[in-house]
């Protein structure tokens, strides 16, 4: 038997329940043109709920279950899954975003670039309602497929891929900094690392298209961005931003808008507009409080709606999703 080869990327994958969470993701990374050339790197409370058959390991170059029993959030277990990656690369994907199939090859392929991290461009997996076009809008506004290569100062969270080794300087700060990539990836720029879009490398997105999920999870990202950010600046900075923070819905709405590359994303904008500003307002109230009270709850609330996202979405999208 020829031994497997040594995979270009780990993709790390991060389950709070069994294997049929992720299923969905795993089989669009098995139909990665280099599937061949990825190891998949599965974290999960417990090893027992990962049961795979060889027709799924045999798609791989390689498939590992990282056990984390004290399992309490994305950041976290994206950490551990880093840690415990074999490849010079390691790419982070969710249960709710499904890659397309040359998205792993473009992502390897710009790692051969200067680039110490390179991300993907995003479209909507469920574009059914304007409250899935504002989550999207809200969460991946500057990496919207159609756009253009360049060099960014920061890349979508959760779905970025990184230089191994590079993340490993961070050492027993790495989980904390992998809660919030955006402050991982400013961080990173003062270091000296570059960052590129890489359009060609596409994922679908499943955005909140419930009201009663869309709102509170604007409203806890929003306070857990802010609180960790908070954490690290003097008193009289965080005054300085507790004053500015009305201001965040009206600048986000507006760098939302000139970052659109097309007219039909200018369309949607327009259409769930009404959408888009209630929940960029709850996400600015997020970080008010975040900014004056620290994190608080928000990181025990952020993990509910990070995972299970087909609890959080109308029952169209998700006769869509399966039919697809």
């Amino acid at each position: 038997m020829s031994e497997r080869p040594i995979p270009e990327m780990s993709v790390v994958l991060a389950t709070p329940d069994g294997v049929d969470v992720i299923r969905r993701t795993l089989a669009h990374l098995a139909r990665q043109t280099v599937s061949s050339a990825l190891e998949v790197v599965i974290v999960a409370p417990s090893q027992a709920g990962i049961v795979l058959d060889d027709e799924w390991r045999s798609a791989f170059a390689g498939v590992q279950v990282v056990e984390l029993e004290s399992f309490r959030s994305m950041g976290q277990a994206n950490a551990a899954g880093v840690r415990s990656a074999t490849a010079p690369i390691v790419a982070l994907a969710e249960d709710h975003c499904f890659p397309e199939p040359e998205w792993a090859q473009h992502l390897v392929e710009a790692h051969r670039g200067p680039w110490d991290a390179v991300g993907p461009s995003v479209r909507n997996a469920n574009p059914r309602s304007a409250v899935s076009w504002a989550d999207l809008f809200i969460g991946y506004g500057p990496w919207l497929w159609p756009t253009e290569p360049r060099e960014v100062e920061f890349l979508p969270g959760h779905n970025t891929s990184y230089k191994r080794d590079v993340l490993l300087r961070y050492q027993e700060r790495l989980d904390a900094l992998m809660e919030a990539e955006t402050l991982l990836h400013w961080e990173m720029r003062r270091g000296g690392s570059r960052l590129r879009l890489c359009p060609s490398a596409r994922v679908a997105h499943t955005n909140f298209s419930r009201w009663r999920s869309f709102l509170p999870a604007q409203y806890y990202n929003g306070r857990f961005f802010a609180g960790a950010r908070a954490s690290r600046m003097p008193l009289w900075k965080r005054v300085v931003f507790v004053g500015g923070s009305p201001a965040i819905p009206l600048l986000r709405l507006w760098r939302i808008w000139r970052g659109i590359g097309s007219a039909e994303l200018r369309r949607r904008f327009l259409a769930c507009l009404p959408a888009l500003a209630i929940g960029l307002g709850t996400d600015g109230i997020g970080q008010l409080v975040g900014y004056a009270a620290g994190i608080g709850q928000a990181a025990e609330q952020v993990p509910r709606f990070e995972f299970h996202r087909m609890r959080h979405i109308r029952d169209d999208d998700r006769r869509d999703l399966s039919a697809g």
